[in-house]
């Protein structure tokens, strides 16, 4: 019979019998107490809800893509395990503190094998191999694109949940109708019946619009950063790991404790919302995007010392945040249109107008505390060497 969960986005959702050992394992606990959105709340806050919820979210339309397409019981086992475990890997605030590990060394939090001892025996007893479950949450499995697709189900859920949550509008799109319109074919895996192509055209904008409104909203980003300069002035290489595994709480009890006082003020900030304003903010066409795109770490630290010097403040007074460009949306999956399998992107020419607008929502930011707002922006201007925008470019701009 299963366990009914009543979820605000999909209703009940039932988790199988054989799955309750793996929901109820302390991996997937772990999950209730790390935010899905980081420091989104911070803007919109209604935006509290967690990965666990979200994992839950995946696992009930994995299922349905499975039961769509067909897939043998054991497979489907299978699939639904990866979409409950696709999360385990995340630190406190989600992305936040990927990000940061990162800069130790390599990491991805789709990597489930570190916790092989706890899940072996789980996935054991359902009849599933970790490598296999591995596979599909990395990417490596025939089944992946369930998960790990340019249709998948974990983009489908955090797309509808975020929205849900943040009560920006632009995340929905009609899951029921795109899973619907999914088969399995043994050479191309996930194929797109044409009477999808509306519905998948609906996740390509949500995910556009999303990205400025929600996920790169600048006071988001502007704590993210706080939280990352803390970070790395508390942390080590041998410290680090051991913080992926606390949860949003324990992250920031660490950080408000560390030994650092310039930690501590920047946590100590984020938690009163006292948080650093915008100095400069300025679009791919006001700065020398090959030099920016092309520095290095220690190219980067020159450059925010240099920031930092010229105002007359401590480093840690400023943050110098200069996103990669986003990668530029893909859909590979094939169309059936009539007797023959079309690429998406011959039948859709909405998706490089949507990528085009993906890189021209990049923003280059140097924050700051307010009192040191004017000094921290005219050090940026001579630093980077930004143009001055014009008055049409300031009303624009903005977003």
């Amino acid at each position: 019979m299963g366990k009914q969960i009543k979820d605000p986005v999909h209703g009940y959702i039932e988790v199988p019998d054989e799955l309750i050992p793996l929901l109820d394992s302390s991996l997937l606990q772990r999950l209730h107490y790390i935010k899905q959105l980081g420091f989104a709340y911070l803007v919109y806050p209604g935006a509290n809800h967690t990965r666990f919820e979200h994992s839950l979210g995946a696992m009930s339309l994995a299922d349905k893509v499975c039961r769509t397409v067909g897939l043998e019981e054991d497979e489907r086992l299978m699939v639904c395990s990866a979409a409950l475990l696709h999360d385990i890997g995340h630190g406190p605030y989600s992305h936040a503190s990927e990000r940061l590990r990162a800069e130790f060394g390599e990491f991805s939090h789709d990597d489930i094998l570190p916790f092989a001892d706890t899940l072996e025996p789980l996935l054991a007893e359902i009849g599933c191999d970790i490598r296999e479950v591995a596979g599909i949450i990395s990417g490596k499995h025939r089944l992946a694109s369930i998960i790990h697709g340019d249709l998948d189900v974990d983009r489908m859920d955090y797309l509808l949940r975020d929205a849900h949550y943040s009560g920006v509008p632009y995340g929905t799109l009609d899951a029921n109708r795109l899973i619907q319109s999914l088969f399995m074919d043994d050479e191309h895996g996930l194929i797109l019946k044409d009477s999808g192509i509306a519905a998948a055209e609906s996740l390509l904008i949500a995910r556009t619009l999303m990205g400025p409104s929600v996920y790169y909203h600048h006071v988001s980003r502007i704590a993210e950063e706080m939280f990352l300069a803390a970070g790395r002035l508390h942390f080590t290489k041998d410290t680090i790991d051991e913080f992926m595994r606390m949860d949003d709480a324990e992250g920031t009890m660490t950080l408000l404790s560390s030994p650092s006082s310039a930690a501590r003020n920047l946590m100590m900030r984020i938690r009163s919302r006292r948080l650093f304003k915008r100095a400069l903010y300025v679009g791919r066409d006001l700065v020398d995007m090959p030099r920016l795109t092309r520095l290095d770490a220690s190219s980067y630290l020159r450059l925010h010392a240099e920031i930092a010097e010229t105002a007359g403040v401590e480093p840690h007074a400023v943050i110098l945040d200069i996103p990669p460009l986003r990668k530029d949306m893909q859909m590979q999956v094939k169309v059936k249109s009539m007797h023959d399998y079309v690429p998406f992107e011959d039948l859709v020419p909405l998706l490089p107008l949507m990528n085009a607008t993906r890189q021209e929502q990049w923003r280059l930011g140097v924050y700051a505390a307010e009192e040191n707002i004017d000094a921290v922006k005219a050090a940026a201007f001579s630093v980077l060497g930004v143009s001055r925008p014009t008055k049409q470019e300031r009303l624009i701009g903005d977003f």
